[in-house]
């Protein structure tokens, strides 16, 4: 697989028809409940093997911790809740490797299996396809504003459910090949990963800002008393030459330009198909199912992206 993509994943060709799918992922606690930031983990890790059409088959723990500040049933619990993700998916933890460090991480090593007729890539957008989002937006703020203690007790319940949940959605829709391209939301936004999308299939994208879901009303409450992580703030900026805002206003802005957590799948679906991918994702219950956007014909000049209404 092609580096140069920005795929979720590597891909390994085993022989004709099959694929090992790998990818590594952890960070620093999130929540304060240990059970909840390890499932989060684990289900952020898994998810970018579902993202790429695969299954992922084993996992390998990668955590540190400062020893002199967590006690073991803390570290136990971490673990337990990675273990339950994986469980839930069917993915056998076969061990993994814990060091010292000066604040806790924790993550999974995943390796995963695709047939190479279902992988799904950042490279295969073609104009005319429609932009499907599986999770609302919101994950950076609501996380930061746990962290200084703003968040109300019904915005930390949801979102925890929330970045929890892994998109398994990913694999089922590319073994029906009802997608062409898909990638999970995470670090770089929404609009992050939709431009190196955009840049992989050498097109360019439309996107309503109004159509993109967010978590909950409060998030946007939260953005306008400047709750805002540094990475969010430093995605917004990082689009500056690449995204046409036009009347976008600046809450708008950060909320598509939030670094998700765990967050959900940006889909490219052929219009022909969207009924039965929606039909498909609300049958697995996904959070969202919404329709945000539409992939153009490469622009030959700036803006990549170019929002509407």
């Amino acid at each position: 697989m092609n580096s140069n993509t920005f795929d979720d994943a590597g891909v390994y060709r085993l022989d004709r028809h099959r694929a090992l799918v790998q990818t590594v992922d952890f960070f620093t606690p999130i929540v304060d409940d240990p059970f909840s930031y390890g499932q989060i983990a684990a289900a952020n890790s898994l998810s970018d093997i579902f993202a790429m059409g695969g299954r992922p088959l084993t996992a390998l723990n990668i955590i540190g911790f400062p020893a002199d500040l967590i006690r073991p049933r803390v570290i136990s619990s971490i673990l337990r809740g990675g273990m339950a993700k994986a469980a839930e998916v069917g993915c056998a933890l076969v061990g993994g490797h814990s060091i010292r460090n000066p604040e806790p991480i924790y993550g999974l090593a995943v390796t995963g299996i695709v047939d190479l007729r279902h992988v799904t890539t950042n490279a295969n957008a073609r104009p005319g396809d429609l932009l499907v989002l599986t999770k609302p937006l919101g994950t950076g703020i609501a996380t930061t504003a746990i962290k200084r203690g703003f968040a109300s007790r019904a915005l930390r319940k949801k979102i925890v459910d929330l970045m929890s949940k892994i998109n398994t959605v990913g694999a089922e829709l590319a073994e029906l090949r009802l997608v062409r391209a898909a990638t999970d939301v995470t670090g770089y936004g929404l609009m992050g990963h939709l431009i190196s999308l955009c840049r992989a299939s050498r097109v360019s994208a439309d996107v309503d800002p109004t159509a993109v879901p967010m978590i909950s009303n409060e998030i946007g409450d939260l953005i306008e008393q400047g709750c805002v992580p540094e990475g969010s703030r430093q995605n917004l900026y990082a689009t500056t030459v690449l995204v046409d805002w036009q009347s976008t206003d600046e809450t708008r802005r950060i909320l598509l330009t939030d670094a998700q957590t765990s967050g959900g799948l940006l889909l490219c679906v052929a219009e022909a198909r969207l009924e039965k991918v929606l039909n498909i994702l609300r049958k697995t219950r996904t959070p969202c199912a919404a329709v945000i956007g539409k992939i153009v014909p490469r622009r030959r000049r700036r803006p990549l992206i170019c929002t509407t209404r």
